[in-house]
C-alpha cells in the first residue's frame, strides 16, 4: 500500500494591504472621544492597520497640533476590498456604476444616504437629507427621504427638483428603497465631492475604538485591536472633538447626557446650535397627569415644521426628560438637519444670555441693574413704573428678530421712557394682513389683570368669517398709565396700516377710555364684560336672589331707553341703592355696557352678556413662566390658524343641507360660510313662527309689526323701502351681527322678495372673505390706506397660491402658466 503523504497547511495568506482614507464629520459625544489622522493627507496604503499607527507615532507632529483637522474621520480598508455603502471615495463609486432602483437594502438609513451621496456626485448634483416619518406607535424613524439639493423653492437657486430615493426600515431592521424618481427638471454636472453630516451613534458597550485614556495610549490600543490581522469589520472610525470660537473643546449633545437644570440644557444646546450652524426654538413640553408639572421638554432646529415658507421641516430636535433625582436627561436626540448650516454665525450668543432664568418665575419689576443691562450700561431713571422684567425684553427681542428674518411682514415696536424701555408690541404677517380683513371689531384682552402676577400680556383679538377669534396684535404693558395705552394703540394702528376698528372691546379704566377716545375718536367703545362682572360680585355680593333678578332683567331685557330709565330707578329706589357710588357710576356710563345702547353698532355678533374666550386659552395666561412663554405661544396661535384652516376647507368643500324653498336659502348657501349660513338659517326658518301685518304706508316707505304666534308681547318694528330696498329691523341684529333677522326675512317673504340685496350680504361672513375685501372700504378711506389693504391682499393671495403650486411639478407648470397669462391680463389694463 502506497504511503499516503500528509501535505503541510497552505501558510496563512499575508494580511491585505490597508487605505486610509479621510473625511471631514462631527466628532462623537463626549466620553467617545477618537483621534484622527493629518488632515488634507492624500490617501496612503499601509501593509497593516498597526503599521499605520506607527507610522503616526513616528512622526513627529503631535496629534493634537493645528495641522490636524477639527472632525475628520479616518477608516481603513483591505486594499482592493469594495467598499458597500460607503461614499468615503468617491472615485470608487463612480468606477462602481451602481445605480439605485426600487428594493435596494441597506444596513442603515445612514449608509443609504451615503451611497445616494456617491451616486449624486458621479451623475453631477448634490444631495440633502429631506423628510423623515416616524412610526404612530413608538415614535421610531420609519422612512427617510433623500433628496436632490434643488429640491423645493425656499431659495433662489433651487428649482423645485423632484429627484429623490426613500428608504423605509423593514422588520429585519434594514433599510430598503421603496420609492424613487431619477429624473431632474435641471442641468447636470461635475459637482465637487461633499459629504454631508453622518448620523453619529452612541459606541455600544465593549467597542475597542475609542478608548478614553491619553492620545499616545489610544493610538497604542487602537492598533491592538488588529492585533497584525485584517481587521474583521474592515473599518475603523477615528475622530478628534472640534473646538468652539474660545478654543474650548465643543461638547456635542448625546443620549444620556444629564443636567442640573432644563435652564442648563437650553443653553447648552442654543452653543452647541451656535457653533454647529443652525438656531434653536424651543418646541414642546409635555407635563405629568398626576400634579401638571413638567416632565420633557424639546429644543429644535428653527426651521422645524412647515408653518412658514422659511421653515423646511428639519427634524432636528433635542429632548430632555426629567429624572427622578431632579436632574434633567436626554433621552431623544437627531442631530441631522435636511438644509445648509453657517458654522459660528453667533447668532445665539444674545439669546443664550437671554435665557439666563430660562425656568425662573418672572420677578414682577426692572431693577436698577436689569436697566443697566438693558440700556446699554447706561443708567436712566423711567418716569413711570415698569411691571416688564428685564429678561422679558433679551427673550422677546431675540425672538423678533428671528421671526423677521422669517416673515417680511413681522411687525415689533418697543416704547422709550427717559432711555428705559417700556411696552412692547408685536404682529406677524398674518395678523397684520387679518386686520384689513377683520378688524373692523377688535377686543383688546388685558384680562392678566384677574391674578395677582405681573406679566402683563395682552392681545388684540377680532372675529373672522367662522366666527372665530384671530389675533390682530399682542403686547406686554408696562404700566397701566394713559400715556402707556396711548402709545399702545398708536403703535397698533400704524402696524395695521391706519385701519381704524368700527368698535373696540375693552376695560372700563380711566386711563384706556382716555386713550381710545384719544387715539380712535368716533369708535365704539364698549366695556369688556370679564370686568363688570368682577365689579358686581365686589359691589352687590350682599343683595338679595331677588334683586339679582330684577337687575338682570333690568340690564338686559330693556327694549328702549325709557323702559330701561324706569325699570332701574325703580330697582334703586327699590332696595336702597341710590348713594351707591358704583352704580351710579355705571348708569353714567350705561351707554357703554347695557345692551339696549349697543345693539346699533356693529360687534360681529359677540355676545354682550359674556366675556370672549382668551385667544391663547391655557397655553398663556399671567402665571406663564418666561422659559415657557414662547414656546407657548407659538403653540397656542398654531392651534388657532389651524382651527381656521379647517373651517376654511369645510366651508370650500361642504354644504349645509337645505331646509326651506326659498331662494333666498341656496343664495346664502353659496356666498356665506358654514357657520355664518348656519345663523342665517336658524334665522330663517324661525321667520315662519311668526305673523308680520302692515301698519303704515306713505309712499314707498312700509312699516310691519311683525310678532310670533301666540305671543303678544314679543314684537318688532320692520321698516321697508320698495324704492332702494333700504330695511331696517328694530331689533337691530343686522347692525349688531351683520346678518339679517327673522323679522326683516318674514317680511321679505310676505313681499316674495326671493334674493337678498348685497348690502346686506356683508363680504366679511362670506367665503371668499380673504380676498378682495378692499372692495368693500368705504368711500372714505385714503388712497394710502387703500394701497395697504391691496398689498396685504395680494401677499396674502400670493402665499397660498405658491404653497398650492409647489405641491407637484404639475401644479409648478400650471402655476407659471397662470401667472403669466395673468401677467399678459395686467399689462393690456395699462
Amino acid at each position: 500500500m502506497e504511503k499516503r503523504q500528509h501535505r503541510r497547511p497552505p501558510p496563512p495568506p499575508p494580511p491585505l494591504p490597508f487605505e486610509i482614507h479621510t473625511l471631514d464629520l462631527e466628532p462623537d459625544p463626549p466620553g467617545n472621544t477618537q483621534h484622527l489622522y493629518k488632515k488634507g493627507k492624500k490617501d496612503m496604503v499601509f501593509d497593516s492597520i498597526p503599521s499605520f499607527f506607527n507610522n503616526i507615532k513616528s512622526s513627529n507632529s503631535d496629534p493634537y497640533s493645528e495641522e490636524y483637522g477639527n472632525a475628520v474621520i479616518v477608516r481603513a480598508y483591505p486594499l482592493g476590498m469594495a467598499r458597500a455603502n460607503s461614499n468615503f471615495n468617491v472615485e470608487d463609486g463612480r468606477e462602481s456604476g451602481v445605480e439605485p432602483h426600487k428594493g435596494l437594502e441597506f444596513d442603515s438609513a445612514d449608509d443609504a444616504r451615503e451611497f445616494y451621496n456617491v451616486y449624486a456626485t458621479r451623475v453631477g448634483f448634490r444631495t440633502r437629507t429631506g423628510q423623515l416619518y416616524r412610526s404612530r406607535s413608538d415614535g421610531s424613524v420609519s422612512s427617510r427621504r433623500f433628496v436632490c439639493s434643488k429640491e423645493g423653492f425656499q431659495l433662489s437657486s433651487r428649482t423645485g427638483c423632484p429627484a429623490f430615493i426613500r428608504v423605509q426600515r423593514r422588520d429585519s431592521g434594514k433599510w430598503v428603497i421603496d420609492q424613487m424618481h431619477k429624473d431632474h427638471n435641471h442641468e447636470l454636472g461635475d459637482v465637487e465631492e461633499s459629504h454631508p453630516p453622518v448620523l453619529q451613534q452612541k459606541a455600544p458597550m465593549g467597542r475597542k475604538s475609542s478608548v478614553e485614556v491619553s492620545s499616545r495610549k489610544k493610538l497604542k490600543l487602537l492598533a491592538e485591536v488588529d492585533d497584525g490581522q485584517p481587521c474583521s469589520s474592515g473599518s475603523i472610525s477615528v475622530k478628534r472633538v472640534r473646538t468652539g470660537a474660545d478654543g474650548q473643546p465643543l461638547a456635542e449633545p448625546y443620549a444620556g447626557l444629564v443636567f442640573t437644570s432644563a435652564d442648563e440644557a437650553y443653553n447648552f444646546y442654543v452653543r452647541y446650535a451656535d457653533e454647529a450652524g443652525f438656531k434653536t426654538r424651543i418646541g414642546q413640553l409635555f407635563r405629568s397627569k398626576n400634579d401638571g408639572s413638567i416632565t420633557s421638554r424639546r429644543f429644535v432646529c428653527s426651521k422645524e415644521g412647515f408653518q412658514h415658507p422659511s421653515r423646511v421641516g428639519c427634524g432636528a430636535f433635542m429632548r430632555i426628560k426629567r429624572q427622578e433625582s431632579g436632574t434633567w436627561m436626554v433621552d431623544r436626540l437627531q442631530k441631522d438637519h435636511n438644509h445648509d448650516l453657517e458654522p459660528h454665525t453667533g447668532t445665539h450668543k444674545k439669546s443664550s444670555t437671554a435665557s439666563k432664568k430660562f425656568i425662573d418665575e418672572v420677578n414682577g419689576g426692572l431693577d436698577s441693574l436689569d436697566l443697566l443691562e438693558i440700556n446699554n450700561g447706561v443708567h436712566f431713571n423711567s418716569s413711570q413704573g415698569n411691571n416688564i422684567g428685564s429678561e422679558w425684553y433679551r427673550l422677546l427681542l431675540d425672538y423678533f428678530q428671528s421671526r423677521q428674518a422669517e416673515d417680511t411682514g413681522f411687525f415689533y415696536s418697543v416704547e422709550v421712557d427717559n432711555g428705559v424701555c417700556m411696552s412692547i408690541f408685536w404682529a406677524d404677517g398674518r395678523s397684520r394682513f387679518a386686520c384689513s380683513q377683520f378688524g373692523d371689531v377688535i377686543v383688546v384682552d388685558t384680562s392678566y389683570r384677574k391674578t395677582n402676577y405681573l406679566v402683563p400680556f395682552a392681545t388684540f383679538v377680532g372675529v373672522n368669517h367662522h366666527k372665530q377669534p384671530v389675533l390682530l396684535g399682542c403686547a406686554l404693558i408696562a404700566n397701566e398709565s394713559k400715556e402707556s395705552f396711548i402709545w399702545l394703540f398708536r403703535t397698533w394702528l400704524r402696524a395695521m396700516s391706519g385701519c381704524r376698528p368700527k368698535s373696540i372691546i375693552a376695560d372700563q379704566d380711566m386711563a384706556i377710555q382716555q386713550a381710545i377716545a384719544h387715539v380712535f375718536p368716533g369708535t365704539r367703545h364698549r366695556f369688556s364684560m370679564w370686568q363688570i362682572r368682577e365689579k358686581e360680585r365686589e359691589n352687590l355680593r350682599a343683595m338679595s336672589t331677588e334683586f339679582n333678578y330684577e337687575y338682570e332683567k333690568c340690564i338686559y331685557e330693556s327694549q328702549t331707553n325709557a323702559e330701561f330709565n324706569t325699570m332701574w330707578n325703580a330697582l334703586v329706589n327699590k332696595y336702597g341703592l341710590k348713594e351707591n357710588a358704583w352704580l351710579k357710576e355705571m348708569y353714567e356710563k350705561r351707554e357703554s355696557w347695557v345692551p339696549l345702547y349697543l345693539r346699533g353698532t356693529f360687534f360681529a355678533g359677540i355676545p354682550m352678556n359674556e366675556s370672549m374666550e382668551s385667544f391663547f386659552g391655557t397655553f398663556l395666561n399671567a402665571e406663564t413662566p418666561l422659559g415657557d412663554f414662547i414656546a407657548r405661544y407659538e403653540q397656542g396661535l398654531e392651534q388657532r390658524r389651524e382651527e381656521e384652516r379647517k373651517e376654511d376647507f369645510n366651508s370650500s368643500n361642504l354644504q349645509a343641507y337645505l331646509q326651506t324653498k326659498e331662494p333666498i336659502e341656496e343664495q346664502c348657501r353659496r356666498l356665506y360660510t358654514l357657520r355664518v349660513f348656519q345663523i342665517f338659517q336658524k334665522e330663517l326658518l324661525q321667520c315662519y313662527n311668526y305673523l308680520g301685518i302692515k301698519s303704515y304706508e306713505e309712499g314707498t316707505i312700509s312699516r310691519y309689526s311683525v310678532r310670533r304666534c301666540g305671543n303678544e308681547i314679543e314684537k318688532h318694528m320692520v321698516t321697508f323701502s320698495a324704492s332702494n330696498f333700504d330695511v331696517s329691523c328694530s331689533c337691530q341684529m343686522f347692525e349688531f351681527e351683520g346678518v339679517l333677522c327673522r323679522h326683516v326675512l318674514r317680511v321679505f317673504i310676505m313681499l316674495d322678495i326671493r334674493e337678498i340685496p348685497s348690502c346686506y350680504l356683508l363680504h366679511r361672513w362670506t367665503r371668499n372673505a380673504e380676498h378682495g375685501i378692499v372692495c368693500d372700504v368705504d368711500s372714505g378711506v385714503s388712497f394710502q390706506e387703500l394701497k395697504a389693504l391691496m398689498v396685504w391682499s395680494l401677499r396674502e393671495t400670493a402665499c397660498k397660491y405658491i404653497e398650492s403650486g409647489t405641491t407637484s411639478l404639475e401644479k409648478y407648470r400650471l402655476a407659471c402658466d397662470t401667472m403669466r397669462e395673468g401677467a399678459k391680463k395686467i399689462c393690456r389694463h395699462r
